[in-house]
């Protein structure tokens, strides 16, 4: 069924309601509408309340607030919640409302509109807003005005009278919209945690506990969210999760916890809901350093989330603080919140705010350091992020809607233009760890950073783009400019190190798959620039450089670019592997590349993947209770196979991923008793390493 645009005069509510003998105020204005309906004697039946709601509110004026959410009866198939932001605690003075159609018993989001700044006039019998609105289509009655009358807060709360106008000032649709709420949106949530966790899950913390910048209150991550205007409503579904059958290895993989929260999530659907998932883990095998993950899955994102206690948990000030911090600021990720220092990374491009005191700011980032962020943070969010929260276009919240940062499509390819100014003290370089490569062939860069300042230079030492200091912006072979997003993001702990003049670090990352999707799918020319974010809040750009992906030339390489390019298979090169029943066409595509061409240079990115998620215990979250957590342990036969073949000879791995594959496999050994075989690999890996830094 085709909607007209709810703006129109076509859609009045209003006019439905109204008694047979004022039907004709329709072409009065909202302030006349009101004068007329007041002057009506209140009668029974739908009429009466009408006239009643509209009627003058009796003294002594102590007035109830205005702000909050307001819901139209279903009129001609189209309902509205309108969201007033306008008085009460810290109010944002805006407007904002989403539209859906109804079709028996379908409801579907019709579009959003937002009114940035409007003209409010309030006096003691009315609130009046009034504004240009900006809507998620053409709307032809694009001006909005919301009236609501004033009462005592010894009334019921008035509903708001909403009139569209055209601008030529003609009037449009009209709404009457009953309240419904304080808040602006309800999110439901479930929070979980694996019974390895040695910590009491976070439940409060009092703020004036120690110095900070705002008034002392006790805040759970509910009440956070609720001073932001969002209801979190916490489910039934909460539960422990065993882990006794994990065995020795009870670290969490980034692919166990990606397979495991799909599973698990009692109300998990592949459609946008508000609903979200918080799962508190011990151990994630990145070590006691992240704090933090915001997952993402193929298809809807922004679901679910997970926080690490081995460097988090405790019952100290300092940790419960921490823990709040974490707790929401890992919530703000799934509610689509960049980090502060990056918002001009998000589509379309905000303005970065690394001196924010905000839930989305790292508190070593903050300029003086993480003891000047305690002492200046309030335990909110900024208001553009709150904007976001209570008025954003509502497939740009909702979990499950766009994906995050938006979408990966940037609108700022000044993003690739020389920086007019560095004073930083810091160099970044990235290079492509081949000239070219083939397509379906897995993108891999080397990041290097190094101090430019003979008296060196503290950093955070993490350079890899799935770790939040590191952004990667892509020119594609068609003129557009990506941004290249983590498939899931890590949440360091927040170690400096000094970097002395002459030394470097360096890492290498596939980027070839993140959160928008494949990113070289296409044979041509790309170019790649790094910024490194440094904790003065430099950005630090790196040189710009030139990747070639070549064209298949044959038709066993035409073959196994079809068997590599594909969204599972990107996810299993980023997850190294994973057993996961989600990604079961992607497992199989790798079965038919060892099989068929087992001797295709490409073919060692599979082994690598394959040997790597060998090698590790898998474990997967069972939504039978009773079985807890299903878990299939390591293969050190296959893992030790795979990883040989993967890094000897002619490997197509460059050398640092040579390495970090040979430390894996020897980690595997040493956890398996096997020392003789530990020590070797950890030679092999010993061996590139001084053959890179004798390069």
């Amino acid at each position: 069924m085709a909607y007209e645009d709810p703006t129109s005069s076509s859609f009045d509510n209003l006019v439905d309601e109204y008694p047979a003998d004022l039907a004709d105020v329709a072409e009065l204005s909202i302030e006349d509408r009101l004068d007329v309906l007041t002057a009506a004697e209140p009668t029974a039946g739908v009429e009466g309340q009408i006239a009643q709601a509209i009627a003058p509110a009796p003294l002594p004026v102590i007035h109830r607030t205005s702000s909050g959410l307001y819901r139209s009866p279903t009129t001609a198939g189209i309902q509205l919640e309108l969201r007033v932001d306008v008085d009460g605690v810290h109010p944002l003075r805006k407007v904002s409302g989403d539209f859906f159609t109804m079709a028996g018993a379908t409801v579907n989001y019709y579009g959003s509109f937002i009114v940035d700044s409007p003209a409010i006039t309030t006096t003691s019998n009315a609130i009046v807003i009034r504004g240009q609105g900006r809507f998620t289509w053409s709307a032809g009655a694009p001006v909005v005005q919301v009236t609501i009358q004033r009462r005592s807060i010894f009334q019921p709360a008035a509903p708001a009278v909403l009139q569209f106008f055209t601008s030529s000032g003609a009037p449009g649709a009209s709404y009457l919209c009953q309240f419904g709420a304080h808040h602006f949106r309800s999110v439901f949530i479930e929070t979980d945690r694996v019974s390895d966790v040695t910590t009491p899950v976070f439940s409060s913390y009092n703020t004036a506990t120690l110095p900070s910048g705002g008034p002392g209150r006790t805040l759970s991550v509910v009440s956070a969210y609720a001073e932001a205007g969002i209801q979190l409503v916490p489910t039934a579904g909460t539960d422990v999760i065993d882990i006794r059958e994990a065995g020795g290895d009870v670290r969490w993989s980034d692919a166990e916890l990606h397979a495991s929260m799909v599973r698990h999530f009692s109300l998990w659907r592949d459609v946008p809901q508000w609903a979200v998932w918080q799962v508190v883990c011990q151990h994630h095998e990145l070590g006691d350093g992240l704090l933090g993950i915001m997952f993402d899955q193929a298809g809807r994102q922004r679901q679910g989330c997970a926080v690490f206690h081995a460097g988090l948990g405790g019952s100290t000030p300092d940790r419960l603080r921490e823990q709040l911090y974490c707790y929401v600021h890992e919530l703000g990720h799934c509610f689509n919140l960049l980090h502060s220092w990056q918002k001009s990374l998000g589509n379309p491009p905000g303005a970065n705010r690394p001196n924010a005191k905000s839930y989305m700011n790292y508190p070593w980032r903050y300029p003086g350091g993480a003891a000047a962020f305690w002492a200046a943070f309030g335990f909110v969010f900024d208001d553009p992020e709150l904007t976001h929260l209570r008025h954003a276009f509502r497939n740009n919240i909702i979990l499950g809607g766009n994906p995050f940062a938006t979408g990966s499509s940037l609108s700022n390819p000044e993003l690739m233009a020389e920086p007019i100014s560095d004073q930083s003290g810091l160099q970044f370089h990235i290079n492509g760890v081949h000239p070219s490569f083939a397509l379906g062939e897995p993108v891999v860069i080397h990041l290097k950073l190094s101090p430019t300042d003979l008296r060196g230079k503290t950093v955070i030492p993490h350079v890899h783009p799935n770790q939040g200091m590191c952004s990667v912006v892509i020119g594609r072979p068609n003129g557009s400019v990506v941004l290249y997003e983590p498939y899931i993001d890590h949440l360091m702990a927040s170690k400096t190190k000094f970097l002395p003049a002459g030394k470097v670090i360096e890492d290498s990352a596939y980027i070839g798959f993140g959160k928008g999707g494949l990113y070289f799918d296409q044979p041509g020319i790309y170019t790649l620039r790094a910024v490194y974010h440094a904790l003065d809040g430099s950005q630090v750009m790196s040189n710009v450089l030139s990747v070639r992906v070549r064209y298949p030339g044959s038709a066993e390489n035409e073959e196994v670019a079809n068997l590599l390019l594909g969204e599972e298979q990107g996810t299993l090169f980023f997850l190294k592997g994973s057993d996961s029943e989600f990604l079961r066409s992607g497992n199989e595509a790798f079965e038919t590349m060892l099989e068929k061409h087992p001797g295709h240079r490409l073919t060692d990115y599979v082994r690598f993947a394959r040997g790597v998620n060998a090698g590790r215990t898998f474990k997967t979250i069972s939504k039978d209770k009773e079985h807890g957590v299903l878990v299939r342990q390591s293969n050190l036969a296959d893992a030790n196979a795979l990883l040989m073949a993967a890094t000897s000879g002619k490997s197509v791995l460059d050398d640092l991923s040579k390495q970090n594959c040979l430390e894996s496999l020897a980690s595997i050994h040493r956890n398996k008793g096997d020392e003789k075989s530990a020590k070797l690999a950890l030679k092999m890996a010993q061996d590139i390493a001084n053959m890179r830094a004798a390069k």
